[in-house]
């Protein structure tokens, strides 16, 4: 009895089912009575369910196996089948290759995100929601900033950058920004707020988190 080596098989076409199904699937091609065929090809997918247990017990997945049993007959299996033959075509074809914006982010180091929310504060129409949200992009671009330069950015900086990226169309006072510390971490700001009277302040904070809280649900 002469050893049979892998070197000296065809390849498998489908590795998740082996060689052995792969040889079943030749066996039933060649029957020629075409009841029998159909009798055995229908077994056969049975057991590549249980083989396969991605599909097994799915019945989403048959078809699926309906088509692997075709691609491992090369396309020449002439059984009845509830499905199809596949189109020869579409197998091993590359998927579309999604389009992806090309659009430029103009301070890399604060990424698209902080882009997208500058977008959304400038369609609020309620004063006090967009200074919100400015001081909460402040802090946030502030944050970014902090993890690409050891260096202290200056608050100045941070209003110039936001009026760039909207155009002009959000701002706002330099000068209370640096006095209340709005672009400042929550710890810092804290610290700030000890013994201040700051009712106004709380009312700024409660709606920097609706801010904060609408971002996370769209």
């Amino acid at each position: 009895m002469s050893l049979e080596y892998n070197t000296d098989r065809g390849d498998i076409i489908l590795k998740e089912y082996g060689r052995n199904i792969q040889k079943l699937v030749k066996y039933v091609r060649e029957i020629e009575d075409k009841e029998k065929r159909d009798k055995y090809a229908a077994t056969l997918t049975d057991l590549m369910k249980q083989i396969n247990t991605a599909v097994k017990d799915n019945p989403e997945y048959d078809q699926k196996v309906w088509d692997d049993l075709y691609i491992m007959s090369d396309f020449e299996l002439d059984v009845e089948s509830p499905f199809p033959m596949p189109e020869k075509s579409v197998i091993g074809k590359k998927p579309k290759r999604l389009d992806y914006k090309q659009s430029e982010i103009k301070y890399r180091h604060y990424g698209r995100n902080v882009e997208l929310m500058i977008q959304r504060a400038i369609e609020m129409e309620d004063p006090e929601e967009k200074e919100a949200a400015i001081i909460y992009i402040g802090k946030l671009m502030k944050s970014f900033y902090a993890s690409w330069n050891k260096d202290n950015i200056d608050e100045a900086v941070l209003i110039k950058n936001i009026e760039d990226l909207s155009k002009g169309q959000l701002t706002i006072d330099v000068e209370k920004v640096k006095e209340e510390g709005l672009f400042n971490s929550r710890l810092r700001e804290r610290k700030q707020g000890e013994g201040r009277q700051g009712g106004g302040r709380d009312n700024n904070r409660g709606k920097r988190r609706n801010f904060q809280k609408n971002r996370r649900r769209n």
